[in-house]
């Protein structure tokens, strides 16, 4: 990093150029180059940042379109010519809040960038635990664990020996949603779009089975094989084809937790649904959340799974590229599938 004075630091970020429909590209965002001030002005409760990971995740693609009441609820969209924002594992560089010192290791939203400017808020947690890896605060210990956490428990209120199909399932949240299953005694089936996906559920991930859908034909015909007597519970994850058939494959009070539909986000159109009369029939729970909604049991959420990572009961498997000028394209291939597991960006060595 190139000092310009003594306090003054260049810091490189990522700005949305325009709203975006369709299938985002690269050249949607940009990076420019300013300088921050490397000590917070007195009486300042804001903090600095240095990021050390930054996030890559769908829903960051819903605040990239252009503004609607129904995606406002879910976060508010980003503003043309201004970072991109999304949550990272930062270390405090300078403080003027009273809960955060230098030094100081914390997860939570920030704007793309190599520094942040920050006001702490719900949104924001210093890190405790350091005998982990760092990284895992974007994935497992962070949004996204506490994602699948809430989604899959406070949601689906799961029970021993019930049928769950996750969707998506090697990504950040599936992969964790197919192992918390697991570990309640569930029987796990996940789809995911290449055998290497599939693979890496079935042998890493412990879900009894999986299956490509880019590969069947019929999707109801798969679910009714993997679940000749049904599904309990669907983490939904990509909406779509996938969830008409799911509705198919419902038992009788069936739940579905409806965490993304990562299949509809860049349709200008979006699919309709043809077989919900099912939730009439079956008696089906389905459920939109947004995790915000329960951060207010991290500490819970910690206290559950940190002792399975340090037993080894639960594996994470992360795709990391290194650099922020990698960070546009990492994002954008999660569209495309091409991410294996959690997909984050190195932007500076811990």
């Amino acid at each position: 990093m190139a000092t310009t004075c003594n306090a003054t630091v260049t810091n490189k970020q990522v700005i949305l150029r325009d709203y975006v429909t369709g299938f985002p590209k690269e050249s949607d965002l940009i990076f420019t180059d300013s300088t921050i001030d490397l000590k917070i002005p007195e009486g300042s409760k804001t903090v600095l940042v240095k990021n050390l990971y930054l996030s890559c995740d769908p829903y960051m693609r819903i605040r990239m379109g252009i503004p609607d009441p129904g995606t406002a609820a879910l976060a508010p969209p980003y503003i043309p010519g201004e970072p991109i924002y999304g949550f990272s594992v930062s270390k405090v560089i300078d403080s003027g809040h009273p809960d955060y010192k230098k030094g100081d290791l914390l997860w939570g939203l920030v704007g793309w960038g190599e520094y942040s400017l920050i006001t702490p808020d719900f949104s924001h947690y210093k890190i405790q635990h350091t005998d982990v890896p760092l990284s895992y605060y974007t994935g497992l210990l962070g949004m996204p664990g506490m994602t699948a956490y809430a989604g899959f428990y406070e949601i689906c209120s799961p029970k021993k020996g019930e049928t769950v199909f996750v969707s998506a399932a090697s990504g950040a949240v599936g992969q964790l949603v197919g192992q918390f299953a697991k570990i309640m005694g569930c029987y796990v089936v996940g789809s995911a779009g290449s055998n290497e996906k599939v693979d890496l559920l079935k042998n890493k991930f412990g879900f009894d089975e999986a299956f490509n859908y880019k590969e069947e034909k019929d999707l109801n015909a798969a679910l009714k094989r993997c679940f000749p007597e049904g599904i309990d519970i669907y983490f939904e994850n990509v909406g779509g084809k996938m969830l008409d058939a799911v509705l198919l494959n419902m038992k009788l009070h069936g739940r579905i937790a409806v965490c993304g539909m990562i299949s509809q986000y860049n349709l200008e159109d979006q699919e309709g649904v043809h077989n919900l009369a099912n939730v009439i029939y079956k008696r089906i729970r389905i459920q939109g959340f947004v995790v915000s909604d329960y951060f207010d049991k991290h500490l819970k959420f910690l206290d559950f799974v940190l002792p399975y990572i340090r037993e080894g009961k639960i594996t994470y498997v992360e795709d990391v590229v290194e650099g922020l000028e990698n960070g546009p394209s990492a994002l954008l291939g999660l569209f495309h599938g091409k991410n294996v597991g959690k997909q984050l960006i190195l932007v500076a060595p811990e």
